[in-house]
């Protein structure tokens, strides 16, 4: 499967909406606290979030640009490959502990992991 990710506005909502909470409990909120990072930061959380949860569900990963930074600033390109019963524990809880990590509890059910 090969992705180019887009729609990343969803967990900016969530950073923008915790932010006070998040700058209370932890200097890491420092990453978002002004709205351009905020924008940028949680568009790079948002792809960080879906390669952990491919991984989660069985997926090996390579994460590269699909055009050179000159031309686009959001140029992710995901490349992932089933793997049978690959299913990744460790990437499953990362994605748990990040969300939990930066207050993005509310995402939980968006970025799913599969059930033991």
């Amino acid at each position: 499967m090969v992705l180019v990710p887009c729609c990343q506005a969803e967990v900016a909502a969530a950073l923008r909406e915790n932010k006070a909470a998040a700058l209370a409990r932890s200097a890491l909120a420092e990453l978002w606290r002004h709205p351009i990072h905020t924008r940028e930061f949680g568009s790079h959380i948002t792809n960080v979030l879906r390669c952990l949860q491919l991984e989660a569900h069985g997926y090996q990963l390579t994460v590269t640009e699909l055009v050179g930074w000159e031309h686009s600033m959001k140029n992710e390109l995901i490349i992932a490959s089933r793997s049978p019963n690959a299913r990744c524990k460790a990437a499953a809880a990362r994605l748990e502990e990040l969300l939990a990590s930066l207050g993005l509890e509310s995402l939980q059910e968006r970025f799913f992991t599969p059930a033991e």
